[in-house]
């Protein structure tokens, strides 16, 4: 579906700054009777619409602008009704003036006139799509059950010749292209196969060493320093395969790995702009526990510190506000002090607690989620609490209100844990606690070690926590 523009969270409006040029893109497609063309860009994980063109009295389309050049990438041509496509490629303002044919029966098959770019693009897509053709049978009779080893042998290697020549048609396109667009794609779409380390006999560990050597090498051949591939299928995927799939995914290795593609990326560049803005708010809208930290470094290092030139200023103060409140709940940060009051009227502070874990319970009685939390609290307490498990529940209702928390505490036969209330209501403050329950899992120096988990996972987490710690505490002690 190609759908129009919109702007993206984060990004300024109009930060697509065009030269100041003109592109005349000419299309013929036998066949097409429609009236309407469309020209559309990958950009990111989408496509959107560019610009749109009637028949002219010659029977040809013609995109065209005097004023501006378009953005180099892949680009769509879409015909109407269906959407149906054809791609083509837009290179430097020198090359966007050009003529483009082709027919309704074959969109795959292109001629390009006066666009050196485009005329070296098709020729590599026609030559894939004959390799393909010419596998295909090989490909299909190794797929066949009962074949004799020598016949799979023989047709593996055919198979290898294929790729072979395949790839030795993109190195030659590199070598003879190495400042044009079709160069950075098919570059940037080879293979990076990682060495074989003969040296390194036992599997796991040659793993690990080709798992960090893919880590390091996998941009060598994507160029992030110009735009240029910023409006291409392929670019999105990549990268957040490098981040989501090549690190184990815990805050301090994905704020690491951010890190290492955005320098790759000219602060100035439109692909600086689009990536910063969607680290952060893929950061701010991921479930998993502990990102909130990744969004924090983000805010702080690339918008609060003046790098998010493009973004307006109450933009940038609600940025600023919620990580300000998110920064101090933070994993690995001491929980804030609570100074809160007890069913008996006595003030208790958190800091009070000398418990081995403390589960910090947000909730209320009239809650349907804490309703359905309640039974497997109480497991978790039965459980847990000889092995230095305190609950220090919150009910966060105003006073008039709290005796309705206290009656359902005696309901429901929960009456051993550290129940409090308090009527300064600051816990919305220091915890930000917008929903219930809301839960977070202390250590003995009240650091907060987990978050936002529901009460059915709080005991595979403390189970999984307490075997790591035992485990790194043996590790330590055979050093």
């Amino acid at each position: 579906m190609i759908r129009t523009l919109l702007s993206l969270c984060c990004l300024l409006a109009g930060c697509c700054l065009l030269a100041q040029d003109a592109y005349e893109i000419t299309v013929n497609i036998d066949g097409y009777t429609e009236d309407q063309l469309f020209l559309a860009n990958n950009l990111m994980d989408k496509q959107y619409l560019v610009d749109t063109v009637y028949r002219n009295e010659a029977g040809s389309f013609v995109f065209r602008s005097d004023t501006s050049a378009l953005p180099e990438g892949i680009y769509l041509v879409v015909l109407a009704p269906d959407n149906n496509y054809f791609q083509m490629l837009v290179s430097s303002a020198e090359d966007q003036v050009f003529t483009l044919s082709t027919s309704t029966d074959n969109l795959g098959k292109v001629a390009a006139e006066s666009s050196k770019e485009n005329a070296s693009f098709y020729a590599y897509l026609d030559f894939l799509g004959e390799q393909q053709k010419l596998s295909t049978p090989i490909r299909e009779q190794l797929q066949q059950e009962g074949l004799a080893e020598a016949d799979k042998q023989d047709l593996i290697a055919k198979m290898e010749a294929f790729d072979e020549k395949v790839k030795a048609k993109q190195m030659a396109l590199v070598k003879e292209h190495p400042n044009s667009m079709i160069g950075a794609i098919v570059k940037a779409n080879l293979p990076m196969p990682p060495p074989d380390f003969p040296e390194i006999e036992n599997p796991e560990e040659k793993n690990v060493k080709q798992w960090r050597w893919l880590q390091q090498h996998y941009f060598d051949n994507i160029d992030l320093s110009t735009d240029r591939l910023l409006r291409t299928p392929f670019l999105f995927e990549r990268i957040n395969y490098y981040v989501d799939k090549l690190q184990i995914q815990h805050p301090d290795t994905v704020i690491k790995a951010i890190d290492f593609v955005l320098e790759k990326m000219d602060p100035q560049s439109e692909l600086y702009k689009y990536y910063v803005a969607h680290f952060a708010n893929k950061a701010a809208a991921s479930k998993i526990v502990g990102m909130d930290a990744v969004y924090v470094h983000m805010v702080d290092k690339y918008y609060l510190s003046g790098n998010a030139y493009w973004i307006d200023e109450e933009q940038l103060a609600k940025m600023k506000e919620d990580a300000d409140k998110t920064r101090p709940l933070l994993i690995g940060k001491k929980a804030p002090n609570i100074t809160a009051t007890t069913r008996q009227g006595e003030p208790v502070q958190l800091y009070d607690l000398t418990s081995e874990f403390t589960i910090l319970y947000f909730w209320r009685y009239d809650c349907g989620a804490c309703k359905k939390s309640t039974p497997h609290m109480k497991t978790l307490y039965e459980k847990w609490k000889d092995r230095g498990l305190e609950i220090f529940a919150v009910c966060v209702k105003q006073e008039k209100e709290i005796g309705n928390c206290w009656e359902y505490v005696e309901e429901q036969g929960v009456t051993d844990w550290l129940h409090t209330s308090d009527k300064y209501m600051r816990y919305y403050r220091d915890y930000a606690v917008e929903q219930t329950p809301s839960i977070f899992v202390l250590d003995k120096n009240k650091e907060i070690i987990s978050k936002r988990l529901s009460a059915e996972q709080l005991d595979d987490f403390l189970t999984n926590y307490v075997e790591m710690q035992e485990k790194n505490s043996g590790n330590d002690a055979g050093r």
